[in-house]
């Protein structure tokens, strides 16, 4: 009887072991399947590794959208902000504190960010922006990394004491929800 029950035990488990394995799943004893690939770890956005464009919009009065899209073939971290500064300034224009974003924003190769610029409001001395400096945060949030950007500035552009700019954000509604 003891013979029986084992060659029944024995054939449930053959059964059993023959079923996992066609379903894909394995037992202690199988070999390790291969490795795969490992994803590529992100890297710093800068003025080598994306294309920058400045445009107006519409809505809201008073605001340019900065697009800048990851041209690598490796994912790009745009930490903080955008350093933008308009006609060779001393210094960037104010970071808008209430637009940081919950996460930074990693870009896939073609994938893009997007910050918002406040040109004008209620500052006083104002100009014309003919030209534009767009510097890349680097993860400390320390200063400038990478080489800077000079992306065409579109006529028409006043600037004053007022303006802002906003974190990069994932999409163009956010970037000028502020």
């Amino acid at each position: 009887m003891n013979i029986r029950r084992t060659r029944i035990a024995t054939a449930a488990a053959t059964a059993l072991v023959g079923a996992l394995a066609l379903t894909g799943l394995t037992t202690g004893a199988a070999t390790a399947a291969p490795a795969t690939a490992k994803a590529a770890s992100p890297v710093t956005c800068t003025g080598a590794n994306t294309r920058v464009e400045v445009s107006q919009v519409s809505r809201p009065i008073n605001h340019l959208l900065v697009k800048t899209t990851n041209t690598g073939k490796v994912p790009c971290s745009a930490y903080g902000a955008p350093l933008l500064g308009f006609n060779d300034p001393q210094a960037a224009l104010p970071i808008l504190r209430d637009s940081i974003p919950q996460a930074v924003v990693t870009l896939e190769p073609g994938q893009s960010a997007y910050a918002g610029v406040r040109t004008s409001g209620d500052g006083g001395h104002g100009r014309w922006g003919t030209k534009l400096s767009l510097g890349f945060q680097g993860r400390d949030l320390a200063g400038s990394v990478g080489p800077m950007v000079s992306p065409a500035v579109p006529k028409g552009t006043w600037v004053d004491d007022s303006a802002t700019v906003t974190y990069w954000q994932t999409t163009a509604a956010d970037a000028l929800f502020w």
